[in-house]
């Protein structure tokens, strides 16, 4: 990898020496986005249009100027499939504001260089193969507001200088490798489990994990010679001596082996730790009575365990219903929460069909969806297992009179919820093998957990697609007023419904309305006609939840737009999960789009 890695920079310097002398008009931000492209594997040929006999790069694909002066300060080139390296000459772009490459197959490390963009807000690496650390100096980067380096392969420890990132917003560091304790410095002691999950040597308050790092007392012990000169000459001096050194000597002793002991216990912890995460396990349940098969094999309770909870289950346990089946809350013993599914209707075809999609469905894991931890069959039901998320669903929190009194949600929390709701279901839809169409996305499917964020719920019920070039199933399902209409007539369930059903959800966040609202109802409508109408007589104002007061027109005009391209009546118009996400990190969760245009009007 790093004789690859060398090759690419030499190759990059070459041709950055054949830049210099034959592209004299290209502006300095040209010529080192050349130098970029130089270092990338551009399989797809997406940066066709970077030449160098333009005068700028802003009509470049992927590219964004500043109107007055010229200077780049957007890089946006997610989903394009490069591999290769990030150049250091990324480091010349000094105006550059936000750095998008996520979803790609770049490898090598994050350079050090990209701490010259001092200007720099947002930073989207995710989903890459980047390795070796975390750069310290990405700390110096003072107006960062997002950092999104999760699902690489960087190691080692979290660097306690982003703690000096006092204007982040948003961070994610999951499923990497990184290791040892979470610096509690600054703005990382304000970021929870979630941005730091997948990394199994992480420890730290933010993780609920204690470092065992410490034995409790001083690893480094008195210096003899140093206790020496504190004890009186004498006869009575030798025997305190010695006395010490017996002291210090039986010490060192029990030091020893009780670090031995530690040593030998946290290295068969580790293993264990480590088999039960590179592993889908199952554990089954033997009785003839009942069967229970667990996933992911972090779920600490023995099979007789679990079984005797789910069987102890009542009515007074009960938090939710729908229409696939009974929610109840199951509370273990080390006060471990679960949510256990009772399924009511009995699955079309054989018990090994109905375990054999589980098992698949097990295995799905993204931190924008909420886990399928396991399967119990007993002789009067099937009951499906999942992480308990305390703070309820989107739709009681839009709709429900006590959070609507106590806790609603501002316009900032449900652009975060739309954008993790969209990560999710673009993970079903392009990064699962079988894909996976939800079939019934809504707003009671959409989880939060105590930090507002968002985890799609209920894809387990979905039907997986096997057939690469149909992409449909026939059983319908979903719920009145979600429902795509070409899937209401012919009950075929494909991806683009699934955005259909999206669509109406971001309608759901903008309005605070349920899709059929009376107000809609009455006038023959649903949310999405309603929105139609109303952009037809050009009321926008109406449109947004009156509780939003902190809405701004720019993010609210984008959000409908999209919300819109979902719901388009033509299911081949419509947008794929994987262009919504892009849509929404590109639009919305870009950072500081007021600091931008202050900063031109300040110039002006």
């Amino acid at each position: 990898m790093k004789v690859g890695a060398l090759v690419l920079l030499f190759s990059a310097a070459l041709a950055t020496t054949l830049l210099r002398e034959c592209s004299l008009a290209l502006s300095p931000d040209g010529i080192a986005l050349l130098e970029v492209k130089n270092s990338l594997n551009d399989s797809k040929n997406f940066l066709r249009n970077w030449n160098d006999s333009d005068d700028f790069p802003c009509q470049w694909i992927g590219i964004s100027c500043d109107t007055q002066d010229s200077r780049v300060i957007s890089i946006n080139l997610p989903y394009m499939q490069f591999e290769g390296i990030i150049s250091p000459s990324i480091g010349k772009l000094n105006r550059l504001q936000r750095l998008a490459l996520h979803q790609n197959s770049l490898h090598g490390f994050i350079p050090y260089e990209i701490a010259n963009c001092s200007e720099l807000r947002a930073l989207y690496l995710r989903a890459n193969y980047f390795q070796g650390g975390i750069p310290s100096n990405i700390g110096n980067l003072s107006l960062l507001t997002i950092l999104d380096l999760s699902s690489n392969t960087l190691r080692g420890a979290i660097p306690s200088s982003l703690g000096r990132l006092t204007r982040l917003k948003y961070l994610n560091l999951s499923t990497n490798f990184l290791s040892g304790e979470i610096p509690e410095v600054g703005v990382l002691s304000k970021f929870g489990n979630t941005s730091y999950t997948g990394n199994l040597d992480l420890c730290g308050q933010q993780v609920d994990k204690p470092c065992r790092t410490s034995l409790g007392f001083p690893a480094v012990l008195p210096h003899a010679a140093s206790d020496e000169a504190v004890v009186p000459k004498g006869r009575s001096s030798h025997f305190i001596k010695g006395a010490v050194i017996g002291a210090i000597s039986a010490l060192g002793l029990a030091f020893i082996l009780l670090f031995g002991f530690l040593w030998i216990w946290l290295l068969s912890k580790k293993e264990r730790a480590i088999k039960r995460y590179t592993e889908v396990k199952k554990q089954v349940y033997k009785e003839p009575s009942a069967k229970l098969i667990t996933f992911h094999g972090d779920l600490p309770y023995t099979s007789c365990e679990l079984v005797e909870k789910i069987e102890s289950l009542n009515e007074e346990d009960i938090v939710g219903a729908g229409g696939f089946g009974t929610v109840y809350r199951m509370v273990m013993n080390d006060c471990g929460t679960f949510a256990v599914k009772k399924i009511d209707r009995t699955r079309e075809g054989s018990d090994q069909v109905f375990e054999r999609e589980l098992e698949i469905l097990g295995s799905v894991k993204h931190i924008n969806l909420v886990n399928l931890r396991g399967y119990c069959r007993l002789p009067t039901a099937k009951l499906l297992i999942y992480d308990y998320l305390s703070m309820g669903s989107l739709d009681d929190f839009l709709h429900e009179e006590y959070w609507v009194e106590n806790r609603s949600l501002n316009w900032g929390a449900r652009l975060r919820i739309a954008t993790g709701s969209a990560r999710g279901l673009a993970y079903l839809h392009h990064d699962c093998c079988p894909k996976i169409v939800h079939r019934d996305i809504k707003s009671s499917n959409i989880l939060l957990d105590e930090n507002l964020e968002p985890r799609v719920s209920d894809f387990g019920l979905a039907k997986l697609l096997v057939d690469e070039d149909a992409h449909v199933t026939t059983v319908v399902a979903g719920t009145f007023g979600y429902l795509a209409p070409e899937y209401l007539q012919s009950g075929r369930a494909t991806e683009k419904s699934d955005v259909y059903s999206f669509g109406v959800l971001l309608l759901e966040l903008i309005t605070g309305k349920r899709p059929t609202d009376p107000t809609f109802v009455r006038r023959g409508l649903n949310v999405v006609g309603w929105m139609n109408t109303l952009l037809r007589e050009n009321r926008l104002d109406d449109i947004v939840d009156k509780k939003c007061t902190d809405a701004d027109v720019e993010t609210v005009e984008a959000i409908v737009d999209i919300a819109a391209q979902c719901t388009d009546a033509n299911p081949d118009d419509r947008p794929s999960m994987q262009q919504v996400l892009q849509f929404l990190e590109q639009e919305v969760m870009s950072p500081c789009m007021s600091e931008f245009e202050e900063s031109h009007s300040d110039k002006s």
